[in-house]
């Protein structure tokens, strides 16, 4: 594929990597088409432009198997919830917050929400206090991200797993 270049004169690298020099636009095409390849413009910023002598269809199959590599090595970050009542028994609190506990170690954020039923809305407050309560538990693991808030009925903070991926000895 050749590209359009406007300038009279490019810079012309080979195939192999080599440095041809300055030469024509016709030149660089012609000695591409002799050598069985595409000449595209590697930077047209430059004085003059840089032309490569390539294998278009190789050159792109490379560089997505590069951009599926670089996929590869990424990890999405999922932010999981676990949702609390106020009136939420110790023993409950705690499986909840083994739950958490198991999320930040796998490195995803945790929303931890507390819902307000009825008139519980009247007492934000022990909702804050629950959260402050799951915030010194889980500070081995993880840090508050986002300080609670109330939207609706729900009090929700986001905990997210330590930097650096170690646990803190309170």
């Amino acid at each position: 594929m050749n590209q359009e270049i406007t300038a009279p004169t490019v810079r012309l690298i080979d195939a192999d990597g080599s440095q041809i020099g300055i030469v024509t636009k016709s030149e660089a095409l012609e000695r591409a088409s002799q050598a069985g390849y595409d000449l595209a413009e590697i930077a047209a910023g430059a004085q003059p432009p840089v032309v490569k002598i390539l294998d278009w269809g190789k050159y792109q199959y490379e560089q997505t198997k590069q951009l599926q590599k670089s996929r590869k090595r990424q990890r999405q970050v999922e932010v999981k919830q676990v949702r609390l009542g106020l009136k939420i028994g110790d023993h409950d609190l705690e499986v909840k917050l083994n739950r958490a506990h198991k999320f930040l170690t796998e490195g995803n954020k945790v929303k931890i929400s507390v819902v307000f039923r009825g008139r519980e809305i009247t007492h934000p407050d022990l909702g804050r206090a629950l959260l402050d309560r799951v915030t010194s538990t889980l500070a081995d693991i993880g840090t508050q991200e986002q300080p609670p808030q109330l939207a609706g009925r729900d009090m929700s903070m986001i905990i997210g797993p330590h930097k650096d991926g170690k646990t803190q000895n309170p």
